[in-house]
This record gives structure tokens, sequence and C-alpha cells, in this order.
């Protein structure tokens, strides 16, 4: 892989503070759209409760109801459920898209704050003749390598996922759109056929906003968080997953990420690639370094032939992880061999030197 340029701190400080102005324009744009939003709930609730008034009057009288009366009440009562449904999802997004901005503000600033810092040594560093041995040239280009690498993930990610259901959507609406004249009740089966797939789609979405960043990480914290995940993933994947997990020490915000976002990469390799029947995952929290360990049965690989490959490659899941773990300056062995499953242990110091 080419080595990056490394940028200049002042630059980077201004960028940053150029993005911070942009976000704070955009949060104020998520706010209006909020209220708003909030607004449009509290109609809605309002008709909800219209609705069922009328479905319990409808229930009360069949026998005065014409079966056209009957169908409209409850095909009414189902649209306004779904879009009340639809409208506090958008609201959860958005909420979630604002604590979102508020910890990318937060990275600005301090992102702003060590580049003025850096610019400061370097002029130092500069006028004291010692040129650039002053400044940690590796580190910074492995953080700025790990950026791209997390970039690029996550464009194959909502390529692949949102984006792909997203236009299958819009496809849908034109084949609707193009009945409506042509067949009526042609039209109204594949609307009903499109509004399934729109609730299918949300729900991918929101697994994948739950991929992305789970809102429980930051209101719950990392265990209940990962029982939750495994859950989730044992019942999506039909693998046996256990968690076991030791001791209750309290870890850095960033520390938790990468434990959850490591254990999350690990799972998924496991399910996707080994194709493993039971997946053990062990959070051992009793010392510093903290200690994850997870252990598949499926059938294993050639450790080094995989990880020369993936550190070749530099975009997949195992070159980003083990770039992760080496910017906090911790290890990630591996066990494996063909056949003979999986063991991964990870550990993460707290106290970083």
């Amino acid at each position: 892989m080419p080595t990056p340029t490394i940028p200049d701190p002042a630059q980077m400080a201004e960028d940053a503070e150029k993005e911070r102005a942009q976000l704070e324009s955009e949060a104020r744009e998520i706010d209006i759209l909020v209220k708003q939003t909030a607004g449009e709930i509290d109609k809605l609730q309002q008709r909800q409760s219209e609705v069922a008034a009328r479905l319990r009057q409808l229930d009360a009288n069949l026998a005065s109801y014409s079966r056209e009366d009957i169908k409209s009440t409850y095909l009414g009562a189902q649209d306004a459920q779904l879009r009340l449904f639809m409208m506090r999802s958008q609201l959860e997004q958005l909420q979630n898209k604002q604590r979102v901005m508020q910890r990318y503000r937060s990275q600005l600033d301090h992102i702003s704050a060590m580049a003025r810092q850096l610019a400061e040594a370097s002029s130092s560093v500069l006028l004291s003749g010692d040129g650039a041995r002053g400044v940690d040239q590796p580190s910074i280009i492995q953080i700025i390598e790990a950026q791209e690498l997390e970039r690029q993930h996550l464009s194959r990610q909502m390529h692949d996922g949102p984006a792909q259901s997203l236009t299958n959507l819009i496809l849908q609406a034109e084949i609707v759109e193009r009945l409506f004249d042509a067949d009526p009740v042609r039209a109204r089966t594949e609307l009903g056929n499109l509004k399934t797939a729109a609730n299918s789609t949300f729900q991918r979405i929101r697994d994948f906003i739950f991929d992305l960043r789970p809102m429980m990480l930051d209101d719950l914290g990392l265990i209940p968080t990962l029982k939750r995940y495994v859950q989730t993933f044992e019942t999506k994947n039909r693998i046996a997953t256990h968690l076991t997990t030791q001791g209750e020490l309290a870890l850095p915000a960033h520390v938790e990420v990468l434990v959850f976002r490591s254990i999350q990469e690990l799972m998924n390799n496991a399910a996707r690639h080994a194709h493993a029947s039971h997946i053990q995952i062990t959070l051992d929290l009793q010392n510093d370094p903290v200690a994850v360990t997870v252990e598949d049965d499926g059938g294993g690989f050639d450790v080094e032939a995989v990880l020369s490959a993936a550190r070749l490659r530099g975009g997949s899941g195992l070159a980003n992880l083990e770039k992760r773990i080496q910017l906090l300056r911790g290890r990630i062995q591996f066990q494996s061999s063909t056949g003979r499953g999986t063991k991964v242990r990870i550990e993460l110091p707290l106290a970083q030197k």
C-alpha cells in the first residue's frame, strides 16, 4: 500500500473547524425536523384514536355497515397504524442522528485541538533544527489508513444493503404507477407487495443502523448491548452463541466501542466464512488489559495466508480490526487451521502510554 501524504496540521485544524461549522448548520436542520416529526406524530396519534373509536363503533354494529364500509375502515386503521409506526421510526432515526452528530462535534473539537498542538510542536521542532523527527509520523499514518479503510467498508455496506433495497423499492413504485390506469386490481396487489417490501427494507435499515452504531451502547453500556446483539445474531443466523462475562471493570468509551466492534466482526466472520454451528464469546473485565476471546467450531483457515492477503488488500474486516487494535497498543492472536475451528484472543490496555 502506498504511504499516504501526511497533511499539514494547521490545515487539518482549519478543515476541522470548517467541518464543525457545517455540522452546526446541519444540526439546526435536524432540530427543526425533529420538532416537525414530533408534531406529526401527535396528529397521527389523534387520528389513530379516532380510527380506533370508529372501529369499536363498527364492531358493535356490524350489521349496519356495508362490506365496503367495513373494508375501508379496516384499511384506514392499518394505514394509520403504519404511518404512525413509520413516523416514530423516523423520529428515532433523527434523534439517533442528533446523538451521532453530537459525538462527531466533540471529535472534531478534539481533532482541531490536537492539530493546533501538533502545528505548534512542529513549528518549535523546525525552529530548533530537529526537522520532522518531533512528529510521530507512523501513528498519524496509521490513523489516516484506519479511517480510510473504515470508510471503504462502510461504503460497501451501504451499496450492498440499504442502497440496493431502496433501488428495488423505486422500481416497484414505478410498476405500480404504470398499472394504476391499465389494471387497477393488479395495481392494488402490487401496492400491497410494495408496502411489504418497504417494511422489510425499513427493518434491514434498522439492523444496519444498529450494526453501524447501536444506541444501547451509549445508553446502557457494553454488556447489555452485547447480550442484545448475541440474541439477535443467534436468531438471525441460527448459530448457538454464548456470551460469558467476568468482572465489571469500567471501560473508556473508545475501548467499549472497539471491544464491541471486534466481537461483532469476529462473529460475522464465523457466520459468513467459517459456517460455524457454535460460537463462544468470553469477555474478561477483571484486569488491565481487558481480554476478549471469540471461539467457533467452523471450518477454520490458514492464519498466515489469510492475514497476509487481508493486509495486502487493506480493505477487509480483519485488516481494519487489526489496525484499530494496534492503534490502541493492543494485541490480537489467531489460532486456527483448516477444519479445526478458530480461536481469536484480543487484549486491550486501558492505560494508554
